[in-house]
């Protein structure tokens, strides 16, 4: 059971918090609840780990011409074509200038990367 405070103790001693799950509401995406404990907790970032790289402009596991978006805006994000989460997820992070850094949760050594700065590996969206 997830308890907020809690969660904000253990951050306060240093420690790491990982949310998994969703909220157990329906019509409340993992993405958006991913992003609503972020803005509870004042997270610096919400890690995306995906399949890919970052976010491209499509899908690039079917298209060759796909192109990479290092940075992009909540409102591009947004965009019918690129699917980085949900609309709600994207906007609550927008109204909490919380970035979304997305990177492939199958590069070794990337979460590292991401946490020591260096987003070279990944995209970002933010303002």
């Amino acid at each position: 059971t997830y308890i907020m405070r809690r969660a904000q103790r253990h951050l306060e001693k240093g420690r790491v918090v990982i949310f998994a799950a969703g909220t157990g509401n329906p019509y409340f995406t993992t993405d958006t609840t991913a992003i609503l404990r972020a803005v509870e907790i004042d997270a610096q970032m919400v890690i995306k780990a995906t399949k890919v790289n970052g976010v491209y402009d499509k899908d690039p596991n079917k298209f060759d011409d796909a192109v990479f978006l290092q940075t992009l805006s909540y409102d591009e994000a947004m965009q019918d074509n690129i699917k980085v989460m949900d609309d709600t997820a994207i906007a609550l992070a927008k109204d909490n200038s919380l970035p979304i850094v997305v990177c492939n949760m199958f590069e070794e050594g990337n979460l590292l990367k991401i946490i020591q700065g260096d987003n070279s590996l990944c995209s970002i969206v933010k303002n």
